[in-house]
């Protein structure tokens, strides 16, 4: 792939070492020449001085070639309209911005624009180590319609087939973690003790599904 990112903070820089260090090329754009210094001197990719938005500063950082495009500077207003240009007028298909408004991301989230809104995005990593399992979701949709909790198992379900708390929850289950490795549950597949589900459950669902996990399954 090749790769553009406009930003080089410790965000842009980070992710730019990181795909070159994956064989990917990388182009980074800052209007700031010092921030290049962040790359280090082992960075080979292209570094483009000027604004990310500008349609002439992406022709030099190769955007008719690239494959994906990383609007990660410090202002909302500039990766929103950088990321536009990038999807609408040169038809990247694989565009993220970073957008600290939360509000603003669920936006353009919408509008199909990958969003990442770092304040509400370590919020939400904190919070849900400081509450109760169940009170916030490892992940939730832009909709709010769906949500994915990780559950650690309890006693009473150990040995039980995984698609019977599936039905009886009214969840899916993506993966668990199991011994340290991640699983993906078959039709034949038992819960063991120690398993941690990652549940796919509906909002309107979610109660219900902690209620059957808590109270164990039904016995036919």
């Amino acid at each position: 792939m090749h790769v553009v990112i406009m930003g080089c903070g410790r965000v842009g820089s980070t992710l730019a070492r990181s795909l070159e260090d994956r064989n990917h090329t990388v182009a980074v754009i800052d209007s700031e020449p010092d921030a290049f210094r962040r790359l280090g001197p082992g960075f080979n990719g292209d570094k483009v001085a000027g604004m990310g938005f500008d349609q002439e500063v992406l022709e030099k950082a190769g955007i008719r070639r690239a494959d994906a495009f990383a609007a990660v500077s410090s202002g909302d207003n500039s990766n929103i309209i950088a990321a536009r240009v990038a999807r609408e007028t040169f038809g990247i298909e694989q565009v993220v911005a970073r957008i600290y408004d939360p509000g603003r991301a669920e936006v353009y989230q919408r509008l199909g624009i990958t969003t990442v809104a770092t304040v509400k995005w370590t919020a939400d990593q904190v919070l849900r180590r400081l509450v109760p399992a169940g009170a916030e979701p490892d992940f939730r949709d832009p909709s709010g319609t769906i949500r994915v909790d990780h559950v650690p198992v309890p006693e009473t379900w150990v040995g039980t087939r995984t698609r019977d708390l599936e039905e009886q929850s009214r969840s899916r289950i993506a993966w668990l973690d199991r011994l340290g490795e991640g699983v993906l549950p078959t039709s034949e597949s038992v819960v063991q003790e120690g398993d941690l589900l990652h549940l796919v459950i509906r909002e309107e669902n979610a109660q219900h599904a902690y209620r059957v996990i808590e109270r164990g399954p039904e016995q036919e």
